[in-house]
């Protein structure tokens, strides 16, 4: 198994209440021209948690942090008009910080932030390491 010390928060910069499947994901990315989906998490809107890519892959979804990393990804992410904005259901928060304190028994020296510590981008539009620092 590869090391991990990162745990990345990412949103699908999708409008809020647009549902989003792991399905979906893998298209966008593909035709993208990634191999299949980045992501090794993604949880809809109803918090329903689908896999993307196995742990022992390493991801696609922040450049230069792949190799040690997890992939998290919420459905959502946007406004109407496209503007980043915090869109998780009730139900997205609950599951998205259980999938986080799983991650973080797996892997206790895995720091949990979000993709914009990393990038010039507001992805996952809140701020998640400050949301899960007692993770």
């Amino acid at each position: 198994m590869r090391r991990i010390d990162l745990i990345i928060v990412h949103c699908t910069a999708t409008p809020a209440g647009r549902d989003v499947t792991a399905a979906d994901v893998d298209r966008w990315h593909r035709q993208r021209g990634f191999r299949s989906i980045g992501y090794h998490y993604l949880v809809r809107l109803d918090g329903r948690v689908e896999q993307g890519r196995s742990d022992a892959e390493i991801g696609a979804h922040c450049s230069g942090r792949n190799a040690n990393s997890i992939g998290v990804c919420y459905a959502g992410g946007c406004d109407s008009r496209m503007n980043p904005v915090d869109t998780r259901m009730p139900e997205q928060c609950r599951a998205l910080r259980e999938l986080l304190a799983e991650l973080k028994a797996r892997y206790p020296d895995a720091k949990i932030c979000g993709h914009r510590d990393f990038a010039a981008k507001a992805c996952p539009s809140f701020d998640a390491t400050s949301e899960y620092a007692e993770l």
